[in-house]
């Protein structure tokens, strides 16, 4: 996806909705290892502030991210980058 001048992915003029814009370009960054699983994601008016769209706007990103697995959101504490479904999450001490 080519930047816009403003540094923003994000291309208004495009035939999506620019939820889903934003949702695609963070998973592409999760799927490059930029995001890495258990990384947290920036708040949803950061993530605003970052994309150049409305919050409500990254509030839908972020609910279509969790509906496709890729993210993990936990009231009071963030959002995460959810770990693959085939056991690369990190190892609980008490299993040996």
């Amino acid at each position: 996806m080519a930047e816009q001048a403003s540094g923003s992915p994000i291309d208004p003029n495009q035939i999506a909705y620019v939820y889903m814009q934003v949702a695609d370009h963070i998973a592409a960054r999760i799927r490059s290892g930029e995001l890495r699983p258990g990384a947290r994601l920036p708040g949803e008016r950061d993530l605003a502030a970052e994309y150049g769209v409305a919050h409500l706007t990254a509030r839908r990103a972020t609910r279509e991210l969790r509906e496709r697995g890729l993210v993990v959101t936990l009231p009071s504490k963030g959002t995460f980058v959810a770990y693959p479904p085939d056991g690369d999450a990190p190892a609980d001490d008490d299993q040996e």
